[in-house]
């Protein structure tokens, strides 16, 4: 069994601006400036045979590679028990498109499709107990937190290793976008 998820990545100079968000939030697990991406799907656990017919239905996607500008900052759950801190992603018809390209690949691949609505983000932090008045703050402050535009002119398949330090990612293969 092998864990996959589909992802756009950014270069070193997007990542270090967002991990220069890090800070200020007690309970914040912050993500590592190499694992900083946009996930367009998490698929999980597949078997190998499995992930070698993902391949190829993901190197069959054309689309155009676009420009993606990095807007805001945000939580998901609610101020007292929020769970995720991310950087939000403005508004984009060809990210949109892209992505449901690689649902439909996936989909024909026999994995079921995704239940929930496509919320494009960069996790930034997991959070545990985070106090709210401090996550208040942090949103406050970094709140008009831009970066872009950043081309996207390809998008990966990543696997996942699960282990005591947290997630480890090896890009399996990019897909070039043009």
């Amino acid at each position: 069994m092998i864990r996959l998820f589909v992802a756009l990545d950014f270069p070193a100079d997007v990542r270090e601006r967002l991990a220069g968000l890090a800070g200020g939030v007690p309970g914040a697990r912050w993500t590592e400036s190499e694992n900083l991406h946009l996930t367009l799907r998490f698929i999980g656990e597949v078997p190998d045979d499995t992930a070698a017919d993902i391949d190829a239905a993901l190197a069959e996607i054309a689309a155009p590679g676009f420009d993606l500008v990095l807007d805001g900052v945000g939580i998901y759950g609610s101020a007292r028990n929020a769970r995720i801190l991310w950087a939000g992603v403005e508004r984009s018809e060809a990210l949109s498109h892209l992505q449901s390209k690689v649902e439909s690949a996936l989909v024909r691949c026999g994995l079921p499709p995704e239940e929930r609505k496509f919320s494009p983000h960069v996790t930034l932090a997991r959070l545990k107990d985070a106090p709210k008045d401090r996550l208040g703050r942090f949103l406050e402050d970094r709140g008009l937190f831009r970066a872009g535009p950043v081309r996207i002119d390809h998008f990966t398949l990543y696997r996942s290793h699960l282990g005591k330090g947290g997630a480890v990612y090896e890009a399996l293969r990019e897909y070039g976008l043009g």
